[in-house]
């Protein structure tokens, strides 16, 4: 399995804080985007490119194909990952695949139909605060950390907060 170092919701993917904040901070040296469009999508791939380091690769997959490639042999032993996904559901999808994740940092989910606020400018459906909970049942803590500066803020904190 490969060693996955961090892993990030952000609807925004690469951009200024992960480059600069949160590679720093997790040292990873690749960048393993799992978004079913981004996978498909090779002008949007290399925007993507550009806003990384130039140190750093950077690739995209679809759901399964991240499955099997992340669960394969690391392909040197420095090799160390991060992942950026969009949602919720596709974190579920890969830790119910076998992928261990231990810490999931949420850090960006814009406004769409149906999210509402959920903390600062994280916004969710009521099905992605239920698969938050999935993924906290499964063992996964999941930490709410727009940038690496804040104090990180657990789900259960989140949802207490949201009932005030």
């Amino acid at each position: 399995m490969k060693d996955i170092v961090f892993v990030r919701i952000d609807d925004r993917l690469i951009h200024g804080q992960v480059v600069t904040g949160w590679m720093r901070q997790s040292q990873a040296n690749r960048i393993v985007i799992v978004d079913d469009f981004v996978a498909k999508d090779p002008f949007m791939l290399d925007i993507l490119k550009m806003a990384a380091p130039p140190n750093v690769s950077v690739n995209a997959y679809t759901i399964e194909k991240a499955i099997e490639l992340l669960n394969g042999e690391p392909t040197s032993s420095n090799e160390k990952v991060l992942i950026l996904v969009k949602t919720p559901e596709v974190i579920l999808a890969l830790v119910e695949a076998g992928i261990k994740i231990n810490h999931l940092n949420v850090g960006g989910m814009g406004s769409k139909p149906g999210r509402t606020k959920l903390f600062r400018n994280i916004q969710a459906s009521p099905e992605e605060i239920e698969t938050f909970k999935k993924l906290a049942d499964l063992g996964i803590d999941v930490e709410f950390r727009v940038v690496v500066d804040n104090k990180g803020v657990s789900l259960d904190e989140v949802l207490a907060g949201k009932k005030k």
